[in-house]
């Protein structure tokens, strides 16, 4: 478990599932509202964001928590699924290998009161070791509109955005990567 003075990381369970499904609601109600109107939101929460079971059967899939509240949730997999929970249209069968393919950063949500205190940038960090640890050289994620601040500041490279049908409305969202030693040749080079 890593403990922060405000807060523990620690690899989520089964037991969990009922708190990040309403983490992950008050998240996207909370943090989407400059980028996305109510109807796209609710869609979202209702077919596409959700718990990904798979993630927390891998235990690559982590939750911090402040007392008994959680207020952060994301992970990292080796599955070839970029993005939503377990009703999501989006799945995709297969297991990547990590020699050709880029790992995937999932569903990270944090509560709107915690917002920018740095839980979701420790959970990304933990998130990138693990995948570097187990082979990957580059990571994906499929960002939402008000994660692409964060994103880019963690290092990532925004691709064309897609436009994801959710219901009668469809909802913008932008693939992004991030190439490990690429990142590292770029942070390690001396100014001239």
């Amino acid at each position: 478990m890593v403990a922060n003075i405000e807060y523990e990381m620690r690899v989520a369970r089964a037991a969990d599932v009922a708190a990040i499904t309403t983490l992950i609601a008050a998240s996207a109600r909370g943090l989407s509202r400059d980028d996305y109107t109510a109807e796209q939101i609710e869609a979202a929460v209702s077919s596409i964001f959700g718990v990904d079971s798979e993630l927390i059967a891998d235990e690559t899939y982590f939750v911090a928590e402040a007392g008994r509240e959680l207020i952060g949730c994301g992970g990292w997999s080796r599955r070839r699924t970029l993005f939503g929970g377990d009703q999501a249209a989006s799945r995709q069968a297969g297991v990547l290998d990590p020699a050709r393919d880029a790992a995937k950063i999932r569903a990270f949500f944090v509560h709107p009161s915690w917002a920018r205190r740095g839980v979701g940038r420790a959970i990304l960090e933990r998130c990138e070791k693990e995948a570097q640890d187990a082979g990957s050289g580059t990571v994906e994620v499929m960002s939402t509109l008000p994660g692409l601040g964060f994103y880019r500041t963690m290092g990532y490279q925004a691709l064309a955005p897609i436009l994801y049908p959710a219901g009668a409305v469809k909802l913008t969202f932008v693939p992004m990567r991030k190439t490990f030693g690429e990142v590292r040749a770029i942070a390690t080079k001396s100014p001239q």
